[in-house]
């Protein structure tokens, strides 16, 4: 989870294939943090890229806006059908041995309910707390967030320390790149993870309507598969969606970090899109002992254009050769 490569120059001799990938103007990265707001503003080339929400009164932490390289958000912001969800965000549903079931997708309605069955909030029976930043750190056209959660249960009961590493990379023209890294250890107990295969991804990334499938847009995966009946519970390195949106062409590519294991993904034609677990622990419930630890990596690449002119393919390829450290 730790870098790309820093700015350089197009068009030097002897220019690498992943430097080709890297602005021809020197690009940069800067962080806006606001503890009494709790929310982290991540700027690129001076013009706001997207925020972390991180807020006391929040049910679980998650990214939001999330804007393309022509300034326009992404992502949802009221999320109707299924108010529960976060924009872009990364959560489970587990049980501590003997305990009761916990979904932490679905904390949101653990809270003080205000409308029945549509809104709730805080106090949260059941969420994910931002703790502290670990490490925040810009220089250039790259930035380094680290951070540290909780998952938790009953209104305090720690689950889960959620260890979440994010380097950010300015590609110039308006794109930019996540590498994140999720680290899940178990506390004081172990903890089953619950969850099916319908009904999460890690992480979960929700689009706009305008941007969705729904809205004309193209899911595309790493195979050439498109649309949802023909990438949704299928094995992919990368699935891509992309549209024009007030005439600017661009899309979100989410990456699995190759591990030597196979992940099937979530596609929905009405945005939400994410890769789940390896095989070996996905759709099926399984236990973290106390002291365990498990982990995630995926990269987020916001571009222009399609998948095709993004060059989404090329991009993957030099992430999974660690090229951008």
């Amino acid at each position: 989870m730790n870098a790309f490569l820093a700015a350089a120059v197009l068009g030097l001799a002897g220019a690498t294939a992943a430097q080709a990938f890297l602005p021809a103007r020197p690009a940069s990265v800067t962080l806006q943090p606001d503890d009494k707001a709790g929310r982290l503003a991540v700027m690129v080339d001076g013009r706001e890229a997207f925020v972390y929400q991180y807020a006391p009164t929040l049910d679980l932490p998650h990214y939001g806006p999330l804007n393309s390289p022509g300034g326009r958000n992404m992502l949802v912001r009221k999320t109707e059908p299924y108010p529960h969800h976060r924009s872009f965000w990364f959560a489970d549903t587990v049980r501590p041995k003997g305990g009761r079931e916990a979904s932490l997708y679905n904390a949101y309605y653990s809270g003080l309910e205000i409308s029945p069955k549509t809104a709730y909030e805080a106090p949260f029976k059941d969420r994910i707390r931002h703790l502290e930043f670990v490490r925040l750190e810009a220089k250039g056209g790259r930035a380094v967030v680290e951070a540290r959660l909780v998952w938790e249960m009953d209104a305090g009961r720690p689950l889960l320390e959620e260890r979440r590493t994010m380097t950010v990379h300015a590609l110039g023209g308006g794109e930019y790149f996540l590498d994140l890294a999720f680290k899940l250890t178990a506390l004081d107990e172990e903890v089953e993870f619950r969850s099916d295969d319908v009904h999460y991804a890690w992480p979960y990334v929700r689009l706009e309507k305008r941007w969705s499938g729904e809205g004309g847009g193209t899911i595309l995966s790493d195979t050439g598969a498109a649309g949802e009946a023909a990438t949704n519970m299928q094995v992919a390195k990368w699935v891509d969606v992309s549209n024009t949106v007030e005439g600017e062409t661009a899309g979100v590519a989410v990456f699995q970090y190759p591990d030597g294991a196979n992940h099937r993904w979530l596609t929905r034609e009405y945005g939400c899109f994410g890769p789940r677990r390896p095989d070996g622990v996905s759709g099926k419930p399984f236990v973290l002992l106390k002291g365990g630890t498990i982990r995630q990596r995926v990269g987020v690449l916001v571009h222009t254009g399609d998948a095709k002119s993004g060059r989404v393919a090329e991009r993957y390829d030099d992430y999974a050769k660690d090229k951008f450290r």
